[in-house]
């Protein structure tokens, strides 16, 4: 299948130094782990290279022209941010190192200083280990109860099941917006209102949905929202926080050190205004500059662009791939969910996802095997590893056409040593 005219994947791959003809290899790279890390185009590289080489310098320190530009190039990444999600201001935004972080903070922050005994979390059976693990810990140290909602049968949330569950002691909704596994997008704007209705705050996890569909905070009608920059073109060790601006005031610092103070004395310390409060020391900033860049990249070639385009070759793969016999598909259709994330996570009866993964390596096909930090939901689909393939706006029907093909090869060879 080859299309008559120019497709997006065909616009943007020139950006991108993997995807060149010359790679210093004589094997083609296929690479479908785009929902584990996105590759990096030279936008992103200069921006990374142009900081460390003209005008590497702290930030918000120093008096000299150095610093002044690294805190104007870090500023103004901070802006692009807001801007990208919607914001209401810069000062919304606070720089983490990754997403993980960015709940670990609300949980230290809000949740140390606002939960008890007889609150309730509410969480999904499908959230990534980072969405889960921060409220155990939260759990125990403050005696605040988690509740988890369930799937339907075709791996969408149990819209019902959450009706049932959220009550007058929910305190937080925290979920995913789309799923790293099933792919399921979410319905967060129902979510929120309904958990509005009850007093409680959301938290999107929008790391799997940043980079594919326009992401507003203000009309979801979420209270948190937390993101990656290594899952939007950018680089690795930067991610940020959104929060209401009366909210993240209201709560108390994360870390203590540098930066994130006004006056500090020997027996006591006050705190800077936001959002430097949650930022203590050195921050990446090199790092959040290049975040900046990706956001930019992201946004000349248009969100509604890459999904149109991401929305295709989705279902490609899913019609390709159902001609094989014994896979096993997990989460919903994307001719019945409209909005899912373009990945696709599958098992073959009688087969290992680690070996199939193995097996497609050695043909320059990368994709990811193993429980993708979401143990809890691969008990309740009673498997122990599935295989992924996750795409992006680079992604090509042709690299589909030989991934389908060579998966095919490589099941029928393991079936017949096994």
């Amino acid at each position: 299948m080859k299309s008559e005219k120019e497709t997006l994947a065909d616009l943007t791959r020139g950006d991108f130094p993997l995807f060149s003809s010359d790679q210093g290899s004589t094997q083609s790279l296929i690479y479908l782990d785009h929902a584990a890390t996105s590759q990096k185009p030279h936008q992103v590289i200069s921006s990374l290279q142009n900081y460390y080489s003209y005008y590497n310098s702290n930030v918000h320190r120093g008096a000299h022209q150095l610093s002044a530009r690294a805190t104007e190039a870090f500023e103004h990444a901070r802006q692009i941010t807001a801007s990208f999600i919607g914001a209401s201001s810069s000062r919304e935004v606070v720089f983490t190192r990754n997403a993980s972080e960015g709940i670990n903070l609300v949980a230290r922050s809000w949740g140390d200083s606002q939960l008890g005994e007889g609150d309730e979390i509410l969480l999904t059976l499908m959230e990534h280990h980072s969405n889960l693990v921060p409220w155990q810990m939260l759990s125990k140290r403050t005696g605040c109860k988690l509740v988890h909602v369930g799937i339907t049968s075709n791996g969408e949330l149990d819209l019902d099941d959450f009706r049932a569950k959220l009550n007058e002691r929910t305190r937080l909704v925290s979920l995913v917006h789309i799923s790293n596994t099933l792919g399921c997008c979410n319905p967060i704007f129902e979510v929120a209102s309904l958990a509005s209705r009850h007093g409680a705050l959301v938290l999107l996890d929008a790391c799997q949905s940043l980079a594919h569909q326009p992401v507003d905070v203000k009309s979801l009608g979420i209270d948190f929202l937390v993101g990656s920059s290594h899952k939007l073109c950018g680089p690795t060790g930067i991610g940020f926080l959104w929060a209401h601006e009366e909210l993240l005031k209201s709560m108390p610092p994360f870390l203590g050190g540098g930066e994130m103070i006004q006056d500090v004395y020997l027996d006591q310390s006050s705190w800077a205004d936001l959002p430097h409060k949650f930022e203590a020391g050195t921050p990446a900033i090199g790092e959040a500059i290049g975040m900046g860049a990706a956001l930019n990249y992201l946004k000349v070639i248009g969100l509604e662009n890459i999904q149109a385009w991401e929305k295709i070759i989705t279902e490609y793969l899913f019609e390709s791939i159902s001609r094989i016999q014994g896979l096993i598909v997990y989460g919903p259709s994307p001719k019945v969910h409209q909005n899912r994330g373009p990945l696709m996570t599958f098992s073959v009866e009688g087969l290992h996802a680690n070996d199939l993964s193995a097996i497609l390596d050695t043909s320059g096909i990368c994709i990811r095997s193993g429980h993708h930090c979401c143990q809890p939901l691969h008990r309740h689909l009673g498997v122990t590893a599935t295989a992924r393939a996750s795409m992006s706006f680079t992604t090509t029907i042709e690299e589909l056409e030989t991934f389908t093909g060579e998966l095919t090869s490589s099941i029928d060879f393991l079936r017949s040593h096994s």
